[in-house]
């Protein structure tokens, strides 16, 4: 696939760099993933514990996305990322001090910042291209998210050999040196260089704040909620998941679990360049349809049966073994990939003037999913202590968000073809696309 062509200059040397940037902030806001099995063994945490412990940096990185987006419109990205990336190095430099389970988590707060990246990336990238080509860059850039791979195949090998506190010495002074090469050879966006020329000032936070009273915005927002929280939940919860149920080594479980953060991220860009041809649209019902039967094929929990036989009793037992979990969270993955990219390929199509408080508050809510659902998930292990419950819940999510994107779908075609309404949905449908600036509701990308 070719790489997108920019309509400004160094919109390549732009795209690139923020996308390995953004790389280096998704490695470090998923760092607990690994060096956190080790600390839960060290100071004896249950699940809820742990769930909190690994979702606390998700929360900062998702909180400060709507803030960071709105900063990133008015002084430019390009200063704003290198702002978040240091603040990010210096505190997890400094959580190799870290002893109690009350410091971790402060922490841990320091190291979301560097989940903040996104919505800055987002909106410096997304200035640099024409519309036609957005859904493709974006696609590229969100295929940052193969850090948390980066993370679960690194993170094991460092922390046996050196122990977890060179892992987070190392990921920050890495960290640091990424932040400082990509201000150096990037340059400001478009928009930012013409403002300067014209002496123009950036529009005020409040008036990027308007588009978030439309309820298209918190749709957009559920389904990144799944999409993306629910991947940054399972690619922090996996390592931890493979121990207990098929009690693999630490080295083994971050290995496997990286089979789901790959295709989960570098098929990102797929999902853009998909959005770009057949409609964003079309790409949302791919992804909810493939969850919808992945999860609930995972969430079956291993049984034993027991049926009263002719000859006597038969016993028999169901469960998914590690071959099909790896083949089914990767295709979970993939899913997940086509539908991050779908999601933010609306954004500059209908909020062109506002992508980074729209896709600030997109992101912060899809990062709060997750911050909460690990938490959830070790709150369902100690309630019910069935490993699967996860996949119970997520299943329940996609599930709901499938039904009110398809009904939301069918009022608004009904509404724009009203002698349809009687008419059962057709595959056909998903291609009817009505102009952005009349469809308040809508959830589809240009016309394909």
């Amino acid at each position: 696939m070719n790489s997108p062509t920019g309509h400004q200059q160094g919109a390549q040397t732009a795209l690139w760099m923020s996308t390995f940037a953004f790389t280096a902030c998704f490695a470090v806001w998923t760092i607990f993933s690994i060096i956190g099995v080790q600390i839960r063994a060290d100071l004896g945490l249950s699940g809820a514990q742990f769930g909190l412990l690994i979702g606390t940096p998700i929360l900062t990185g998702s909180l400060i996305r709507l803030i960071l987006g709105i900063w990133a419109e008015q002084y430019g990205g390009r200063i704003v990322n290198l702002a978040v990336m240091l603040a990010a190095a210096a505190a997890t430099f400094l959580l190799s001090y870290a002893e109690t389970y009350p410091q971790f988590l402060i922490a841990a707060l320091g190291v979301g910042i560097a989940g903040g990246a996104f919505s800055v990336g987002v909106t410096y990238v997304a200035k640099f291209f024409p519309k036609e080509r957005q859904g493709t860059a974006l696609g590229i850039f969100g295929a940052g998210n193969v850090g948390s791979a980066v993370t679960k195949f690194a993170a094991p090998f460092v922390m046996v050999a050196l122990g977890w506190e060179a892992v987070a010495q190392i990921w920050a002074a890495a960290l640091a040196g990424i932040a400082i090469l990509t201000y150096l050879v990037t340059r400001d966006d478009p928009e930012r260089i013409a403002r300067k020329a014209s002496g123009e000032k950036p529009a005020r936070a409040g008036a990027q704040l308007t588009p978030l009273r439309k309820l298209q915005v918190w749709r957009f927002a559920l389904y990144y909620f799944f999409v993306f929280g629910a991947f940054v939940a399972l690619a922090l919860w996996l390592p931890s998941y493979l121990v207990g149920v098929y009690g693999l080594n630490i080295k083994a479980a971050g290995m496997l679990a990286a089979a789901y953060s790959i295709p989960g991220s570098l098929f990102r860009v797929f999902g853009g360049w998909l959005s770009d041809k057949i409609g964003a649209r079309r790409v949302m019902y791919i992804t909810f349809g493939v969850s919808v039967v992945c999860t609930f094929l995972l969430s079956y929990p291993a049984t034993r049966y027991v049926v009263d036989g002719i000859n006597g009793p038969i016993s028999f037992s169901l469960s998914t073994g590690l071959v099909p979990f790896v083949v089914l969270i990767f295709v979970l993955g993939f899913a997940m990939s086509l539908g991050k990219a779908a999601v933010y390929k609306h954004i500059p199509v209908y909020y062109p003037g506002h992508v980074g408080a729209v896709g600030g508050l997109v992101g912060m809510v899809g990062g709060l999913g997750g911050f909460i659902l690990p938490i959830v998930f070790g709150a369902l292990n100690d309630l019910t202590g069935i490993w699967t419950s996860c996949f119970m819940l997520l299943f329940i999510l996609v599930a709901t968000a499938l039904a009110w994107m398809h009904f939301a779908i069918r009022r608004m075609e009904q509404k724009s073809a009203p002698h349809l309404r009687d008419l059962p949905a057709l595959p056909e449908m998903a291609g009817m696309v009505p102009n952005p600036s009349t469809a308040s509701g809508a959830t589809a990308s240009p016309a394909r």
